[in-house]
């Protein structure tokens, strides 16, 4: 079974992706706080990607990115925003990937094929 953490302050964006991945066959857990990371991580350290909102009313994405690389967290961490013309920064602030909001229900299920496979998935629409 494949894991995600889903990490955004939109109650709404958390369920809608969720959905998709359980869809995928895609177990998540989703935070909307990332002030419990930390909590996160100790329970359930194992992810195979991140979804990562970028903005957030304490924090930013980016932030929350460093924070993860620094515990050591090495799987593709996936700018997931409604900010579509972030995606160059996004790049070039060390982000694996980067998938628009909303989702496309349709293109959804080759985006993650691709980010499980370790494919770079930049698509802001």
């Amino acid at each position: 079974m494949m894991y995600a953490l889903i990490i955004d302050d939109d109650k709404n964006n958390l369920e809608v992706l969720a959905q998709m991945l359980e869809s995928q066959n895609v177990e998540s857990i989703q935070l909307d706080d990332p002030n419990h990371l930390d909590q996160v991580l100790q329970k359930t350290p194992d992810f195979d990607v991140v979804f990562l909102d970028l903005e957030m009313p304490e924090t930013s994405g980016y932030e929350v990115l460093g924070y993860l690389r620094q515990k050591g967290i090495d799987v593709p961490v996936i700018a997931y925003t409604i900010h579509l013309s972030q995606i160059n920064h996004a790049r070039q602030n060390g982000f694996d990937g980067f998938v628009g909001k909303p989702l496309q229900f349709k293109r959804f299920p080759d985006q993650l094929r691709r980010i499980l496979d370790g494919q770079p998935v930049w698509e802001a629409k």
